[in-house]
């Protein structure tokens, strides 16, 4: 059951009960000094979230079992999971399943991270009342975990698998078929999940274009969601790498809240975040061209600019800022983002100086929709790029401001590969945008296409593309092919890129790409701060077709089989 608090006046006339977060449920006057009236708030009358956690209460207050697992509210990357009236003894085996793309690496690796660690995260004190999930969250030293943790995975390539690295302890790599399409490794036996668990693939042939189609879901109805064919298209455009510098204006937001003076990684002498934000900084300000100008926010409960306004970059105002760079200590409090961002969108962009704004944060905010909000407002004047220091950084917050703003994200999480990834964002914000981009279907007749999300805007060289589609329409031909076109401009000169592929889909029981699209179509709803009725029913409407949890939704069960319910200590 909930912890709940019972604050009493002092004559007992009066009774309000909270609980343990301090939401008020329900007052009652009149209460009697016996405190029978306990009885009376095992269930809130007013619910703590939507339906879906009054039911749970309610099961749980009638003895049932019952499951509940929901986003947390202030992030899209937190969930939290409840499993209620377990008798003493009773063991409960919970299965979660997941699906997301696999982020590409400077190296060509893709990268799978299972997170260890959960941040706290920063609570602005105007809304210290709101349920914070990660504050609930009990903290144990790493040597101390009561617990082991095992990793299996099945790797499959249709171009074979080179290697598979990890910053964990590895079984050897097993190929489980002589071409090398499949392979398997596991974790070292005895892992005691004491940091975020690391596995890079290296494939055979790395970007490489493709397209994959899947089968609808069979009882769903066609015309839905799940009830077409959909379509993964991955792009690898090949953009010639372009003549002359972009001379741009680049603005460093750098992170110096209190938990930046943690750890990177779990690791015994594991460098503290700052100093590593500090160094992928200096890397950055050396490698900028002549002739820009730059600037650098430090940011906390307040922030500071080392300048007014940004200057010119020159040998000079560059040794300067290194110095003043290596002196900065992770001093000023909080981690408040949103003001300092207001304050570098409030000054005027410079002609011919293209704004990119490169942003370090553990991510540590609780306002992840409004900063992510107020980003893609002002996205047609800038780009950002963002690094998310160490383990257990907002994925939601670093991939959404760097999405909202037409940039890349990168995780630096130990100084191995800092500076491939810091030199890599530099490079990318250093090109010119790419433009006029689209995409052209060529189809047999009877079929047509509908973008999931909508069609990208900026490509950059070596980056990877991917675009969800549904096919919707008949076509009777088992040899039906097709072909996507992805057409843009850099520098006035126009660039195609064409991918044939069959149209003869694919079943996967897990209908894996359908519920990427959901995914993305979602995230791409979910980003609207003005909740829309027809938006939100929207959101609802393809979290319950495709079973992926939004903001608005959850997933509830309840054993319907209890005859009794579960009485005694639980």
């Amino acid at each position: 059951h909930q912890h709940y608090w019972a604050l009493a006046d002092s004559d007992q006339e009066g009774f309000l009960m909270l609980s343990r977060e301090g939401v008020a449920l329900r007052r009652k006057e009149k209460v009697s000094k016996s405190g029978l009236w306990f009885e009376d708030f095992l269930v809130p009358a007013l619910p703590l979230a939507p339906q879906a956690q009054e039911n749970y209460e309610n099961a749980i207050s009638q003895g049932q079992q019952a499951f509940l697992l929901e986003q947390d509210s202030s992030s899209g990357d937190i969930f939290s999971c409840s499993i209620g009236n377990l008798p003493p003894g009773q063991k409960a085996a919970v299965t979660l399943s997941y699906v997301q793309e696999l982020s590409l690496e400077a190296d060509g690796a893709v990268r799978f991270v299972l997170p260890a660690i959960l941040n706290p995260r920063y609570v602005l004190q105007e809304s210290a009342e709101a349920e914070n999930i990660t504050s609930q969250v009990p903290r144990v030293p790493g040597k101390e975990l009561p617990y082991t943790f095992s990793v299996s995975a099945n790797v499959y390539s249709p171009r074979g698998i080179e290697k598979v690295q990890s910053n964990c302890p590895l079984s050897p790599l097993q190929y489980l078929e002589d071409d090398k399409k499949v392979a398997q490794v596991s974790l070292a036996e005895g892992h005691q999940f004491d940091r975020d668990v690391e596995i890079l693939v290296y494939y055979r042939e790395v970007n490489t274009p493709s397209v994959s189609v899947e089968l609808a879901q069979a009882d769903a109805k066609p015309g839905s969601l799940m009830g077409d064919p959909a379509v993964m298209v991955s792009f690898y455009p090949s953009i010639p790498e372009c003549q002359g510098e972009n001379t741009g204006e680049f603005i460093f937001l750098m992170d110096r809240s209190g938990s930046m003076s943690s750890q990177i990684n779990s690791k015994e002498g594991a460098q503290k975040r700052i100093e590593s934000a500090k160094e992928t900084l200096v890397l950055l300000l050396k490698s900028l061209p002549l002739g820009c100008f730059f600037n650098i926010y430090g940011f906390g409960s307040s922030f500071e600019s080392f300048f007014p306004e940004s200057v010119e970059y020159t040998q000079q105002s560059m040794e300067a800022a290194v110095q003043r760079v290596k002196a900065l200590e992770a001093d000023l409090g909080g981690t408040e983002i949103l003001e300092p961002l207001k304050d570098i969108y409030s000054k005027s962009c410079r002609p011919d100086h293209p704004r990119q704004l490169f942003v370090f944060t553990d991510g540590e905010v609780d306002d992840t929709r409004r900063v992510i909000a107020e980003v893609q407002c002002h996205n047609q004047n800038h780009r950002c790029f963002s690094f998310g220091i160490g383990e257990g950084a907002s994925t939601s917050l670093i991939k959404g401001i760097a999405r909202a703003a037409g940039g890349t994200a990168e995780f630096i999480t130990g100084s191995d590969r800092m500076q491939p990834k810091a030199l890599r964002s530099l490079k990318r914000a250093l090109q010119p945008v790419v433009q006029a981009v689209s995409l052209t279907w060529t189809l047999p007749p009877g079929l047509e296409t509908t973008l999931f999300s909508p069609p990208p805007t900026v490509i950059f060289r070596g980056q990877r593309l991917i675009v969800y589609a549904q096919l919707k329409g008949t076509n009777a031909s088992k040899e039906a092919a097709g072909e996507v076109c992805l057409q843009y401009q850099l520098q006035g000169e126009g660039f195609r890129s064409t991918v044939p592929f069959s149209l003869n889909a694919k079943a996967d029981d897990k209908l894996t790409i359908h519920r990427l699209a959901a995914k993305s179509l979602i995230q791409n709803l979910d980003g609207n701060l003005q909740d829309a009725a027809e938006v939100k029913n929207k959101v609802v409407d393809v979290s319950l077709q495709s079973g992926v949890v939004s903001s608005h939704t959850a997933y509830i069960a309840i054993n319907k089989e209890l005859n009794q319910p579960i009485q005694g200590p639980l």
